[in-house]
């Protein structure tokens, strides 16, 4: 058997495709044996860094697309029977803070109990995750130490992983997030998940 390296999601917090990709890693991981590393990146350093816009922007005023890309968003939720997104009244946000978070929560212990507590206040709850005082209550809410997860946050260490991060995803190919690496094979978008999955079973075989 081929021995696989563990497959990479490349996300930022602010996609809620990323967020439906969250959602839906649990299964593929169940189907293959095989752990997705989840890889914080800052979106916004990405697209600096390809000359990349997020989609609201790149596509404001052109008919009909918005609402195709609800359709397609509907229709990934209905296929995937998953019930607890809710579309965020504040987005697009600021995801510097908590994306600087989930890199401290790495190195406090306690990043997989952060990414899926800052996911559902971000997409299931439709909270603020850029105001200070709704990423400290939020936190709180979840059982984690706000104070130590922003204090280490402000740290040169987590700067300059997150940087460090986000320069790895592009030198991959990436140029968004959802993003996957399995292997040197990079896939964009929710919609490639199948591809994924059939990528890491192919690499297992």
């Amino acid at each position: 058997m081929t021995v696989l390296h563990q497959p990479k999601f490349f996300f930022d917090f602010g996609s809620p495709n990323a967020y439906l990709s969250h959602v839906v890693i649990p299964q593929i991981e169940a189907r293959t044996g095989t752990k997705f590393e989840y890889v914080p990146i800052l979106l916004g350093g990405l697209f600096k860094l390809t000359g990349n816009r997020s989609p609201a922007e790149a596509f404001a005023g052109i008919k009909n697309k918005p609402e195709y890309d609800r359709l397609e968003t509907e229709r990934f939720v209905r296929r995937h029977d998953i019930t607890s997104f809710r579309h965020n009244p504040h987005w697009p946000v600021n995801t510097l803070q908590i994306m600087r978070g989930a890199v401290a929560a790495q190195l406090e212990g306690c990043f997989e109990h952060y990414v899926r507590s800052v996911y559902r206040h971000m997409w299931e709850q439709g909270l603020k995750m850029d105001d200070p005082a709704t990423i400290v209550q939020a936190l709180n809410d979840a059982g984690l130490a706000s104070d130590k997860l922003i204090a280490r946050s402000q740290t040169p260490e987590v700067k300059e992983r997150l940087l460090a991060n986000t320069q790895d995803a592009f030198n991959a190919g990436a140029f968004g997030s959802p993003s996957f690496l399995v292997g040197d094979e990079l896939f964009f978008g929710k919609d490639k998940l199948a591809d994924v999955e059939q990528e890491i079973v192919r690499r297992s075989s």
